[in-house]
């Protein structure tokens, strides 16, 4: 794949391997936390339902706060970014994320409901943005297509935080269980963010090309209108695939207890079954992506997510859907990072932005547009908009094909 070789290497002599190693695995750190808290709020959304006394749509409503919050402050944290530096506003967020976790089970209506996790949501769209940043500055740096490595420890801790949930879910009342995850939160973030703030971005100070590389364009030039479109396609594509993870994220739990009868830990643990399976297809990323190439890899992602996700949502035992959350899982695993990454190939870190934005923004808006679609028609079908999207993802990818080189 000749886009993934234009990045320029890390000689393996270089003095500055270590501290890109050390980068590597404090971003790697923060990918995970994000995932945990995410997961740890979650597994708590049929407890804090019925705390509420929300219904499907009043519950899609309050969800709506978490997407406006993260929307807004996507808009904001480039600037804050390239002001300030996108560790110092990863750690920043490290911090503001465990903080707000511990707000949604202290209300006790939508209303209230919905503007806390405006809060959170802010938190939430603040940390994605930021260290996004820094993983892609570091990607470069390192010359190597390791992006999926980072989403996938994002995956790994949505994992554990949804099978930790599933375990305390019955002994816990949410405020302790998310107080636990706060504390959590900030002692991983106090462990991993010196790390962060020692070392600047590898964009203005770490990089070191292994070899001149006259075949990078200029900085400062402006792409032309027809990448500009291009980007926004592969925006689409993150859209459709985080759709779905936000969608499963939110509502999965609900459709096994409520239209399944599944036991609250087993309910819990649906949401983990799709991480598990996302971690799993995004670690193994890197060898994906060198032996299909990219098209290839997002259409037979998309494909594999909607079969898979009309097993989840129309199969009538529980063990069949948490076999079609899994299939799901590996389907939509890689589509993300591969459409920021192409993005990124056409027009750097302001490609990189927009993508990741509108592919956080479907992620963030699928779970109410979940609740609405439960309160027209039910839960199952609405979640049957995820095969529909995961398709339609394959096949723009399907139909780009010549756009980039795989």
């Amino acid at each position: 794949m000749p886009l993934l070789n234009k990045l320029g290497t890390v000689s393996a002599d270089s003095p500055r391997l270590p501290s890109l190693t050390r980068l590597r695995i404090a971003i790697t750190v923060f990918f995970a936390l994000d995932g945990f808290i995410f997961a740890g709020w979650v597994v708590r959304i049929p407890a804090i339902k019925e705390q509420t006394g929300a219904s499907a749509s009043t519950l899609g409503l309050a969800l709506l706060g978490v997407s406006a919050g993260a929307v807004i402050t996507m808009m904001l944290t480039g600037r804050l970014c390239r002001r300030f530096g996108s560790h110092e506003v990863t750690v920043a967020c490290g911090v503001l994320l465990p903080l707000t976790i511990v707000l949604p089970p202290l209300t006790h209506s939508p209303l209230t409901l919905g503007l806390v996790l405006l809060v959170f949501g802010a938190a939430y769209g603040g940390i994605n943005v930021a260290m996004n940043s820094a993983a892609v500055e570091l990607v470069a740096a390192l010359g190597r297509p390791v992006m999926p490595s980072f989403h996938a420890a994002f995956s790994l801790g949505g994992m554990v935080g949804s099978g930790l949930g599933g375990l305390v879910a019955a002994h816990l009342s949410p405020t302790r269980h998310l107080m636990a995850i706060m504390v959590i939160g900030l002692v991983v973030t106090a462990a991993a963010g010196p790390t962060l703030l020692r070392h600047r971005s590898p964009g203005t100070r770490e990089r070191i090309p292994a070899r001149p590389r006259p075949e990078e364009p200029a900085p400062a030039r402006r792409p032309d209108r027809g990448t500009r479109l291009l980007v926004l396609v592969f925006g689409l594509i993150a859209l459709c695939t985080a759709y779905g993870e936000g969608a499963l994220a939110d509502w999965s739990a609900l459709h096994m207890e409520e239209d399944l009868h599944a036991h609250p830990g087993v309910a819990a643990a649906s949401y983990s079954c799709f991480a598990f399976a996302m971690t799993i297809g995004r670690l193994s990323g890197t060898t994906l992506l060198e032996r299909l190439g990219r098209t290839r890899t997002v259409v037979l992602g998309g494909a594999t997510g909607a079969v898979g996700m009309l097993f989840g949502a129309l199969a009538p035992s529980v063990w069949l859907a948490l076999v079609g959350f899994a299939i799901t899982g590996l389907g939509l695993a890689n589509i993300f990072p591969v459409a920021v990454e192409r993005a990124g190939a056409l027009a750097g870190p302001t490609g990189v932005a927009a993508a990741s934005t509108l592919g956080y923004g479907g992620m963030l808006l699928g779970p109410p547009a979940i609740g609405f679609m439960a309160d027209w028609f039910s839960l199952p079908l609405a979640l049957t908009s995820v095969a529909l999207l995961a398709a339609v993802a394959a096949t723009i990818g399907f139909a780009t094909r010549r756009a980039a080189v795989d």
